[in-house]
C-alpha cells in the first residue's frame, strides 16, 4: 500500500471537514451534508479501486 492514498484520504477528509464546519455555520446543513457524503463516495472510490488493485494482484499470484 502506497504512503500517498493515505495522505489523499487525509487530504480529502480535511477538506470536507473544513467545508461542513463552513456550510453549517452559514446555515447550510443540506448542503453540508451532501459535501460530506460526495468525500466520502470519492473516498470510497479510491478504497475500491486499491481493493481491487489487490485481488488482480493476487489472482496473478495464485494463476487463477
Amino acid at each position: 500500500m502506497d504512503v500517498d492514498l493515505i495522505f489523499k484520504i487525509a487530504a480529502i477528509g480535511i477538506l470536507v471537514s473544513v467545508l461542513n464546519q463552513v456550510l453549517t455555520r452559514s446555515g447550510r446543513e443540506e448542503q453540508a451534508t451532501m459535501t460530506t457524503l460526495a468525500g466520502l463516495v470519492v473516498v470510497l472510490m479510491m478504497v475500491v479501486q486499491e481493493i481491487s488493485e489487490l485481488f488482480t494482484l493476487v489472482k496473478d499470484l495464485f494463476g487463477l
